[in-house]
């Protein structure tokens, strides 16, 4: 019988390297094996790819035997599928927990927003050694090495970007219309180019400072797009 799980006060919450402050659940014995598979694949996959990681090494560095592995998951296209899903959740419960924080400075759809943006900004800034990079662009540069339903998972996580983030930009375009003619989704998908095109740039320059750069040059565009 598997230890049940209990809930306990912690004081930071990780997810990819991305911060904060909030309550998290004590895992059992069998969540804390699967989310230390889950969590060496996905550095393996950051750093070298996903046709570069095999199950073998991933089993060797999780202390696990093969068996082991497959009863957390059937191949190795169930661990990306599954691995993608918690980026996906655990990047929204961030972006959620920092919306909720803006809104609670300011019920000024622009000026929260802006807010959002500088915290989202702050918390890149914050992260040791730069952003880790991100697993969505990691899974579509090799998007054939992946089954239907995956693929499918990375276009509607941006597509999620691109709703979620639209829809903040329409209640501000109520109030303040835009200063230019512009498409409100490709203005909410820049913010998903920004940030992985941030990653890379500082990755690339070895610079960690250059990813919250983007996303305040970001910032400056909504408030001259809105404010002037």
């Amino acid at each position: 019988m598997r230890a049940s799980a209990r809930v306990e006060p912690h004081h930071k919450y990780c997810t990819h390297g991305l911060v904060l402050d909030m309550t998290v659940r004590v895992q059992s014995k069998g969540e804390q094996t699967r989310k230390r598979i889950m969590d060496l694949a996905q550095d393996a996959v950051l750093q070298k790819g996903f046709a570069a990681t095999s199950i073998d090494e991933i089993i060797a560095e999780a202390g696990i035997t093969k068996s082991g592995f497959f009863y957390h998951f059937r191949d190795k296209n169930d661990l990306a599928k599954a691995m993608l899903q918690r980026y996906l959740d655990d990047e929204w419960t961030v972006f959620d927990r920092l919306f909720k924080q803006a809104d609670e400075l300011s019920e000024d759809p622009l000026h929260s927003f802006l807010i959002f943006l500088k915290l989202f900004a702050d918390l890149m800034a914050d992260i040791p050694n730069g952003h880790p990079g991100c697993l969505v662009a990691s899974y579509v540069y090799s998007e054939h090495l992946f089954s239907r339903d995956v693929r499918t998972m990375t276009t509607e996580g941006h597509l999620i970007w691109r709703q979620r983030f639209g829809e903040r930009l329409r209640k501000i375009a109520e109030r303040y219309p835009p200063k230019t003619e512009l498409d409100l989704d490709d203005l909410a998908d820049m913010l998903s180019a920004v940030a992985d095109g941030g990653i890379i740039l500082s990755k690339s320059l070895h610079n960690p400072v250059l990813l919250p750069k983007q996303i305040l040059l970001y910032r400056s565009l909504i408030k001259a797009t809105f404010q002037g």
